[in-house]
């Protein structure tokens, strides 16, 4: 089991590799059209690891920032070391050692997802389906193939061992050197998982979550949620003073939350005792004094320190449940990126054709049932030796657990497109632990009560001939696809961006300051090293409405010298203006930055339903390119092809 788990996880990053090789055809293009490669904006974190110990950096022009706190490089910070003290210079390049990393780390979440599976079915055979079914709904489980440097590809790997090591240290048959070896794994992956994303402190609270609610209705032993509950402070701790004093973790909900419930069960100590009525009201208070205390810490937090990013995340949220309406850009602008959409249709049908879903609904259901049926019936604390004829799955915390994650993950999932990464892979290894466990074979025969069969014998056999058909099924119709994405020659070419970027390397002075949109001024920063007005980063409010203003306001109604005002006040010498924003064309007219901008600013007129924009000046971006006063007074164009029009800024008199 642990060959088949490390050869796993080694051919997987071999996959990988491969993949993105054939993708991008990366063995036979020059540096700078290799770099272009990372899309999203991702190019912004590599630029960092090419320069970590060299020059000083030029980030955002008119500021100084920690730029290790803002983007979380400590990844680069770790990557670039490594690339130092091993001499992996002398042979290989500092790309292809980066890159080799994240695989490495996509090695390591494969395991991991291997290891928990088989942890809670007994057998390595459940680690196996559940890699063959992570590896065949890629497109919905990772997105290392699209922008390889974003934080996610490097974070969500920790959050696996953690989640793995979580898994091993709320199962009851384990010895106490292996409790605590789990317990110092799931410390270690929780600072480093913080550390390195920005969002990490709200997935952790969605864990801490459902084992509070688990912990709520006595599903756990509250001896590991206690010591669980000491991992997270300690963790938050460690990682507030490596991140120089970050205030967004004091602020955060995991934090929050954390403090009511020890604060709640200090005022309640026998909350678990007494008769069914008693019981019921004092879990009602329960919940309504942690609730209570977390938000009050929270209202005291953001009076005592400067945190605003918990505001704006209410508002959004409330826009986006249709609570609220609002003509902020920011708000309207990330509502529209696909990230925050509800995920479309195919996803399920994706996960439907690979037999995943309608296993997982089954395995979900006999778990849930299980789990209502043993607490139901339940007069004392859990059983803690169980064997496999009791037929109660449902009593084993670790898939109690795992039953509750994915129910979570998956209903932000329903809402987020961009949590399907954080719920499909823990869907493939349910599943899989799930019609590989003899013991839910046997909690299903327990409820039919089979006598002409023993089903122990029964549970065993089917516990393994299910998983091989559908790993042979799977086989047979998935390994030739697979085996043809590794042979299919793709391209991956923008001959439009390659002249820009080398014309800006070759004619920009070094100390110019581009504006432009953040995702391609992420690759104006990789290749070029300039100054920029913004940075593509979605996490810091200051940062998006700098974007706003100094960024986007070009593709608005606005006069020549507004524009201007609005430029030099951050010292922008150099504009770039992108056809693809100009003159964007979309089913959903509501959600291009033009449309956006309009609503912002007050340009709209509605008339019988329809949305017109208007407004005593035209649009910028389209007026400028005509090239008469006052345009031509304040902006000089001095390059341009299909895509992009750069204009210099006039020096202010």
């Amino acid at each position: 089991g642990c060959v088949a788990a490390v050869a796993c996880g080694m051919l997987y990053a071999v996959y990988l590799s491969a993949y993105h090789g054939r993708k991008f055809w990366f063995s036979t293009k020059q540096e700078l059209e290799r770099e272009i490669t990372f899309q999203d904006g991702s190019g912004l974190y590599y630029y960092y690891y090419k320069h970590m110990l060299t020059a000083p950096y030029k980030t955002i022009s008119g500021e100084t920032v920690n730029i290790v706190q803002l983007l979380f490089l400590y990844p680069e910070l770790a990557t670039s070391f490594l690339y130092r003290i091993t001499s992996s210079h002398e042979f290989v390049e500092p790309i292809y050692f980066y890159i080799g990393t994240v695989f490495g780390l996509q090695a390591v979440c494969v395991t991991a997802l291997f290891v928990c599976s088989w942890v809670m079915s007994g057998t390595w055979v459940a680690g196996m389906l559940a890699v063959a079914w992570y590896v065949i709904n890629r497109p919905d489980t990772i997105k290392v193939d699209q922008a390889v440097p974003l934080r996610d590809n490097w974070a969500l790997p920790y959050f696996s061992c953690q989640v793995a090591a979580l898994t091993g240290f709320l199962s009851n048959n384990i010895s106490s050197a292996t409790e605590m070896f789990c317990y110092l794994t799931m410390s270690a992956t929780s600072v480093t998982f913080l550390l390195v994303w920005e969002h990490s402190h709200y997935v952790l609270f969605i864990q801490a979550l459902c084992l509070f609610l688990l912990d709520s209705f006595d599903l756990v032993p509250p001896r590991k949620v206690a010591d669980i509950h000491k991992v997270y402070f300690s963790s938050l701790f460690l990682a507030y003073l490596l991140q120089f004093q970050n205030p967004v973790l004091l602020s955060s909900p995991l934090l929050c939350i954390l403090i009511g419930s020890v604060l709640a069960k200090y005022f309640q100590q026998n909350m678990k005792k007494g008769p069914l009525v008693a019981r019921v009201l004092k879990l009602a208070l329960h919940l309504h004094l942690v609730f209570t205390w977390g938000i009050t810490f929270n209202y005291l937090i953001k009076k005592l320190l400067p945190v605003h990013e918990s505001d704006f995340i209410l508002k959004f949220l409330e826009v986006k449940f249709s609570l609220n309406t609002t003509t902020n850009f920011i708000t309207n602008f990330l509502l529209c990126q696909e990230s925050f959409q509800t995920p479309r249709q195919d996803l399920f049908l994706r996960l439907t054709q690979t037999s995943v879903l309608p296993f997982y609904v089954l395995v979900l259901t006999v778990c849930l049932l299980s789990t209502l049926q043993s607490h139901s019936q339940k007069t004392q604390t859990m059983k803690l030796d169980l064997k496999l004829e009791d037929g109660r799955i449902g009593e084993h915390p670790e898939v109690i657990y795992h039953v509750f994650h994915t129910l979570m993950f998956g209903g932000l999932a329903l809402l987020f497109s961009r949590m399907k990464y954080l719920w499909t892979p823990y869907v493939c290894m349910l599943t899989a632990f799930g019609v590989c466990s003899p013991d839910l074979w046997m909690t299903v025969f327990k409820w039919l009560k089979l006598k002409s069969i023993h089903p122990v014998v029964l549970s065993l056999i089917l516990s393994t001939a299910v998983p091989t058909i559908i790993g042979f099924s799977l086989w047979r119709e998935y390994c030739p696809r697979v085996l043809a994405e590794l042979s299919d020659l793709q391209e991956f070419y923008d001959p439009d961006i390659v002249e820009l970027i080398s014309w800006i390397k070759s004619q920009a002075p070094a100390s110019a300051v581009f504006a432009g949109s953040p995702l391609l001024l992420g690759a104006v920063k990789l290749v070029s090293g300039s100054a920029l007005t913004s940075l593509p980063l979605y996490s810091d409010i200051n940062l998006l409405k700098r974007t706003e203003d100094v960024t986007y306001q070009v593709y608005g109604m606005k006069s020549a010298e507004e524009i201007y005002k609005l430029l030099t006040s951050h010292k922008t010498n150099y504009v770039i203006i992108e056809e693809a924003i100009c003159n964007e064309l979309r089913i959903n007219k509501g959600c291009r930055i033009k449309d956006l901008l309009d609503v912002a600013n007050g340009h709209v007129v509605y008339d019988r339903g329809e949305m017109y924009s208007f407004s005593k000046y035209g649009r910028f971006c389209q007026e400028i390119k005509l090239n008469y006063s006052p345009y031509k007074n304040y902006f000089t164009r001095v390059f341009w092809n299909r895509s992009y029009h750069v204009y210099k800024l006039s020096a202010e008199k």
